[in-house]
């Protein structure tokens, strides 16, 4: 699918194929990640929907096609080429802890930064604005076995973000939240994609997810207090591309998506409460009169 506007893609797959041993895993994948837009890469588990994001992220190489990021082909770079292409233009939440636990708040959220060979000011000064951008800012020096799931979670992303790099890569980065600070990492990704501007691949397979961050946007007051508030009027940059068996099933709007009777699209949107088999019978465990029966082993 051609950009509809005349900047270059931030990100761009042309006919890029993967295989592991004898197992092809994207076949012949083409789409565009247009600037200031979010994609929600979706599908079913095995999908290669994770893979996809590490070939945007220059960490695996197609054995066939192209991945360009903003007008470079990266599938074609050195590894030191591709460290300056990482550092200046992208950031990435996986869904592993990726946290150096040897190191505090501040070293974690400085650590890209320092690694690249910014100058101690301008580092300081980033590591403060996004530690309090993710509300961490009054626990920079602790270290990290000290943190709540939820405040490693806001960490990573306070990582990916510092800088604030063009393109961002999300790979089901609420795993394993609880819902209140999932909607908290959901509320600051909508922050950093509206307010900075960002262009992003979001890996995940929540529909509420897809739902919530296609329905709000951030918006900041004069004061500067920043809000995320439901799209009337205001609709995000949205698309899903759902992956199927490594291909592409579908690619397009978030209201048509929702709307598909494509069988890759249903299996995610209405899944099946079970598949047993229809004669199988689960017997009660417990008699009558409160005594198990049967084996419970």
């Amino acid at each position: 699918m051609a950009s509809t506007n005349n900047e270059t893609p931030a990100v761009e797959f042309r006919h890029v194929s993967i295989s592991f041993d004898d197992l092809q895993v994207l076949r012949d994948v083409s789409f565009e990640l247009e600037p200031n837009e979010m994609l929600f890469i979706t599908g079913a588990s095995g999908s290669g929907k994770s893979v996809l994001v590490r070939l945007a992220m220059g960490m695996l190489r197609p054995d066939e096609g192209q991945v360009i990021v903003q007008e470079r082909e990266i599938s074609a770079l050195e590894e030191d080429e591709m460290l300056v292409i990482r550092s200046e233009l992208m950031g990435m939440v996986f869904q592993e802890e990726a946290l150096f636990t040897s190191l505090n708040v501040y070293e974690n959220a400085a650590y890209r930064l320092v690694e690249h060979k910014w100058p101690e000011e301008k580092v300081d000064s980033a590591v403060r604005e996004i530690l309090r951008f993710v509300g961490l800012d009054n626990d920079m020096e602790k270290p990290v076995f000290e943190l709540s799931g939820g405040m490693k979670r806001r960490l990573e992303l306070a990582r990916a973000l510092i800088g604030w790099p063009p393109i961002m890569l999300f790979d089901e980065p609420t795993t394993g939240l609880d819902p209140i600070n999932a909607r908290q990492v959901r509320d600051l990704i909508i922050h950093a994609r509206d307010l900075h501007r960002m262009s992003s691949l979001f890996v995940t397979k929540a529909m509420n997810e897809i739902e919530y961050l296609t329905t709000h946007y951030a918006q900041q007051d004069e004061a500067g207090n920043i809000s995320v508030l439901e799209a009337a009027g205001h609709t995000p940059q949205t698309r899903v591309l759902v992956l199927e068996d490594g291909k592409i099933a579908f690619l397009g709007g978030p209201a048509e998506f929702l709307s598909s009777a494509l069988p890759a699209i249903t299996e995610l949107t209405h899944p099946q409460a079970s598949a047993r088999d229809p004669n199988f019978h689960t017997a009660d465990p417990w008699s009558r009169k409160g005594k198990p029966t049967g084996d419970l082993s």
